[in-house]
């Protein structure tokens, strides 16, 4: 399985879009500061995911979880 997932820094108050074949791995990576992106902007904590069942949908998901604004990522979020 593969997912897009968003996570999200109440330290810095932002959200940061991805995808993994292995989502808890992913965030103890962001948590330890071992992707680029996101070191040293405080713990991250997961708030959407979603499985598909090949990366190219993963991908796809996680191209669509980037073009959101912040008020559709809100939605997103409460939505599930």
């Amino acid at each position: 399985m593969y997912y897009g997932y968003i996570i999200f820094s109440k330290n810095f108050d932002i959200y940061y879009k991805g995808f993994s074949e292995n989502v808890t791995q992913r965030l103890l990576y962001h948590n330890e500061n071992r992707s680029k992106y996101t070191s040293n902007k405080g713990i991250w904590e997961l708030v959407y995911s979603k499985a598909f069942g090949t990366k190219k949908e993963a991908l796809v998901e996680e191209l669509r979880l980037k073009k959101l604004n912040r008020k559709s990522i809100e939605s997103l979020i409460q939505s599930q």
